[in-house]
């Protein structure tokens, strides 16, 4: 529940009881959030805070942006992946058997699956699902490389948009698709949760365009991604639990870390 006083010292001490994921549920009850939820005894709740629109191809040719004169593209998420390919086939483009991949993990890498025949490809991933990472595998392979990466519409990542530009890199960020907010502010106002956790910028962007006075008092917020953290601290929030980690590789890992030292106070 979103309130404008503080919460009492008492409150924000106690046990926490009740979690919001950002992010649809898993489609399977393996997922490694339900088993976190029984180990620790904590709620769950997903709610998407955004949903995706893609651009239609007679939209996307306004960019002026040949897709197969790039030699490699670059994908920060599933859903880039997804754009992509629809905008390909909505178009009749195809793509050469020689095109390079550069993903930000091997989770969004290996999705590359549902599209091209994966062995045949040249797919590269980073080490340890940052930025940086992605950076030095696309430094060892950039000579003579033209790159698209595909992204949201005004949602690029600006620390990859910089690092093609102060490394020379010949590149373009088409948009495929866009972010609109989801109509969350029921949920908001009526449900008070001891831990919210976001995955992208847009997700926090969502929070205050449901709730423009959103106050924290207490709430621990997570966040997943250099991005996704940067967006939290700009909007004036404590960010409290940070993903991808050495030790916390995903929000699960994450949020189990943060239950953990929590359980022991």
């Amino acid at each position: 529940m979103v309130k404008n006083g503080a919460k009492n010292v008492a409150t924000a001490t106690n046990t926490i009881k009740r979690i919001l994921i950002t992010q649809p549920r898993p489609e399977t009850d393996k997922s490694p959030y339900f088993e976190l939820a029984r180990k620790y005894s904590v709620e769950l709740e997903f709610q998407p805070f955004i949903r995706l629109e893609g651009i239609p191809a007679k939209e996307f040719r306004k960019q002026k942006i040949e897709i197969p004169n790039y030699t490699a593209v670059i994908f920060t998420s599933r859903n880039a992946i997804d754009h992509f390919f629809r905008i390909c086939e909505e178009m009749k483009i195809s793509i050469s058997q020689d095109t390079k991949y550069f993903c930000i993990t091997e989770a969004v890498a290996l999705y590359l699956q549902k599209f091209i025949l994966y062995r045949k490809r040249k797919v590269f991933y980073g080490a340890d699902s940052t930025n940086k990472s992605m950076f030095d595998v696309i430094n060892k392979h950039k000579e003579n490389e033209k790159f698209l990466y595909p992204c949201s519409e005004n949602q690029q990542d600006n620390e990859i948009v910089s690092w093609l530009k102060a490394n020379n890199c010949e590149f373009a960020t088409p948009f495929m698709y866009r972010t609109i907010s989801c109509d969350v502010k029921e949920l908001l106002t009526k449900t008070e949760y001891d831990i919210i956790c976001f995955f992208t910028p847009s997700g926090v962007k969502s929070l205050f365009d449901n709730v423009p006075a959103y106050q924290q008092n207490g709430t621990r917020i997570g966040a997943f991604g250099s991005n996704t953290s940067r967006a939290v601290e700009d909007a004036g929030l404590t960010l409290d639990i940070k993903a991808p980690a050495p030790q916390a590789p995903s929000m699960v890992a994450a949020l189990e870390q943060y239950l953990a030292a929590h359980k022991k106070k």
